[in-house]
């Protein structure tokens, strides 16, 4: 008798995404693109720390020459470059959003973020007005490409009237259930009004690292078996309310949470902490040295995003933790992160016109 040689389960990146996870990358490098989608990724994301990094490996200075020729503001080449990489990532992805009928396949494209810098004179109003422009000047005649906007009070105002446009839309810096509950009325009140509801889909990101990093610092009065819980049972329970609240609208497309801010941030943390507490539905962005830790650590993943720390931690975080004032300490330093970057991709474009000029 011969006897069937066993089959070992899947590992690494590919069993997370058999658990009902979808692995978006925080990346739109081409090589890390075309890398990752081998190993299960379906979509991509991207910021300007992202651009600036991909400026600066040398890589992309013909077409950067070729950007200088057409534009003299170096805002102008940012931008140029942003829309050509993120365009890149959609080709790519291009297969996986015409398969799954528009459900994946998605890449991210970031609105500019100096609207958020803490100095800008700019009115409210004329923030969420630009907010508006910029959607549609980015979205407009494209396929796969969501458009990222930040859930504060100007990309929060704007929402409705991007919906209303037709535009897929990525929320991001969502750090509570305020931003995220505002976030999700005002685009479904929008894309109401614009109908084609069978091809509707939008996607929350959920920051959750930087939560535990807050509570590490700012509620330090937190058991061991709560600190390091927050970020998590926060995601948690904003992908449940998720959850209930699309299940009920008898959509075509899947409206989504996405886990982001994954990377682990405390000392204790195993590279996978958040990757495998929240593997089972939703998207994850995880940074490529996160997901390389994952192939490299060759676990097997099961579903948990639908399981949470006993009644006893709950209660703890509920009561030792102020959402309002988190959010708030979250959102002044996520602004900061979001604009900073902003900036050095200005910078680099600065100094690679100079030094491409002078070679």
């Amino acid at each position: 008798m011969h006897s069937t040689p066993s089959t070992s389960p899947p590992t690494g990146l590919q069993s997370l995404v058999d658990t009902g996870t979808r692995l978006w990358l925080d990346s739109v490098d081409p090589e890390e693109v075309a890398r990752f989608k081998k190993l299960g990724a379906t979509g991509a994301t991207s910021n300007p720390i992202i651009i600036s990094d991909l400026i600066a490996s040398g890589r992309f200075d013909e077409k950067l020459n070729e950007l200088f020729d057409q534009h003299e503001s170096d805002e102008a080449v940012a931008w140029a470059m942003t829309d050509h990489l993120v365009g890149e990532a959609q080709k790519q992805f291009a297969d996986v959003w015409e398969s799954s009928e528009h459900n994946d396949g998605w890449v991210s494209f970031e609105l500019d973020p100096l609207l958020e810098e803490v100095d800008n004179p700019m009115p409210h109003a004329d923030k969420v007005a630009r907010y508006i422009k910029l959607a549609k000047q980015w979205s407009d005649e494209q396929t796969n490409r969501m458009i990222k906007v930040p859930a504060t009070p100007a990309g929060l105002d704007a929402l409705e009237e991007i919906a209303a446009m037709g535009t897929t839309i990525n929320v991001t810096l969502v750090f509570s259930e305020r931003q995220y509950q505002a976030a999700r009325d005002a685009i479904w009140r929008g894309r109401q009004r614009y109908g084609q509801l069978d091809m509707f889909k939008s996607v929350y990101s959920i920051f959750i690292s930087r939560v535990d990093v807050y509570t590490a610092k700012h509620v330090d009065n937190l058991s061991d078996h709560a600190q390091g819980m927050v970020g998590l049972v926060n995601a948690k329970r904003l992908w449940e309310q998720n959850r209930d609240f699309w299940g009920d609208q008898n959509l075509k497309l899947d409206q989504e949470i996405i886990f982001a801010s994954t990377g682990k941030k405390l000392d204790w943390q195993e590279p996978d902490y958040y990757v495998d507490n929240t593997a089972g539905d939703g998207i994850q962005t995880n940074p490529p040295e996160t997901n390389a830790a994952v192939e490299e650590m060759g676990k097997t993943y099961e579903a948990k995003v639908d399981q949470m720390p006993p009644r006893a931690v709950l209660d703890e975080i509920d009561e030792k933790v102020d959402v309002q004032a988190m959010e708030e300490q979250l959102m002044h330093e996520g602004l900061k992160k979001f604009s900073d970057p902003m900036n050095k991709l200005l910078g680099r474009i600065r100094e690679s016109r100079e030094e491409l000029k002078s070679a």
